[in-house]
């Protein structure tokens, strides 16, 4: 699994937060309603954003059980979570180093949801069938957020725009340690795999808004973006030298705006709704 900089995690979380889907967390609420201590695994959590955002929007006890390879990220993602949920009850945090794909039914006993952002599009389309095959058959809900789906819209356009985008998704999509990232077919590819499990699937748009205001985050996200499209694509490397240094000065002078489409889904599985 890809590795990332807590100084990035940080820095996109206001983005990530304004980008997820709310809607999503309304229907979970209500299937999660019942008084008992709610169980939920963050997979891949990072430095904790998601659950810095979620676990004051649930009511009830809560206990997260936070995975990630990073240990470094762990100790942050602990400490950085809200005590109490959003009726007042308190919230439990507890740190688990391991490799979330390797996580089978067995594993989420007693859990009552599984989270994930920014996370299916670095896995394989077999272990995503393994991760829906596991939520299926513990009988847990899932809220997946927050995956890349290929699609970026920048103001003003540029003539390379489409160059650019096609290679990094591409770069997304790309074979590495033995494995065929899904990138931005992730959230198809999710979608359908829970549903033929029987699970009912609700699917949202969750796009980064960048403009003027978040011109640190724009830097950084176009050298990613830009570097990435040249590393699949070394043949563009002569002409987006000075592609980039052009929207990083309109960054900086605040003239550019970027849409970066993202997808979330909210999965519930045949048991909760016949509890329902």
């Amino acid at each position: 699994m890809t590795a990332f900089a807590p100084d990035w995690l940080y820095l996109r979380e206001p983005a990530d937060a304004a980008a997820r889907a709310p809607e999503l967390v309304d229907t979970l609420r209500d299937s999660l309603a019942g008084g008992e201590e709610i169980v939920i695994r963050d997979l891949g959590c990072g430095t904790g954003s998601l659950g810095r955002w979620l676990a004051g929007r649930l009511p009830g006890a809560q206990r997260w059980i936070l995975h990630d390879n990073d240990t470094a990220l762990l100790d942050r993602a602990r400490t950085g979570l809200p005590a109490t949920a959003l009726d007042g009850s308190p919230i439990a945090v507890e740190a688990e180093r391991r490799d979330v794909t390797a996580l089978r039914a067995a594993d989420l006993a007693g859990t009552s949801l599984v989270t994930a952002s920014a996370l299916l599009d670095l896995l394989t389309r077999d272990e995503v069938t393994a991760l829906a095959t596991a939520v299926v058959e513990a009988g847990c809900a899932a809220l997946l957020m927050l995956s890349v789906t290929g699609k970026v819209e920048l103001s003003p356009a540029d003539p390379l725009d489409p160059a650019i985008s096609a290679a990094f998704n591409a770069h997304q999509r790309r074979l590495t340690g033995g494995r065929r990232l899904l990138g931005p077919t992730a959230v198809d590819v999710a979608a359908t795999a829970f549903g033929r499990l029987g699970a009912t699937v609700v699917r949202a748009e969750s796009a980064w808004r960048l403009g003027p205001d978040q011109a640190e985050l724009q830097r950084q996200w176009l050298e990613g973006w830009v570097g990435a499209a040249v590393e699949q694509l070394p043949e563009l490397c002569p002409v987006t030298d000075v592609y980039l240094q052009r929207r990083l000065e309109m960054a900086a002078a605040g003239e550019l705006h970027a849409v970066v489409h993202h997808g979330d889904l909210l999965v519930l599985p045949p048991s909760l709704e016949a509890a329902a």
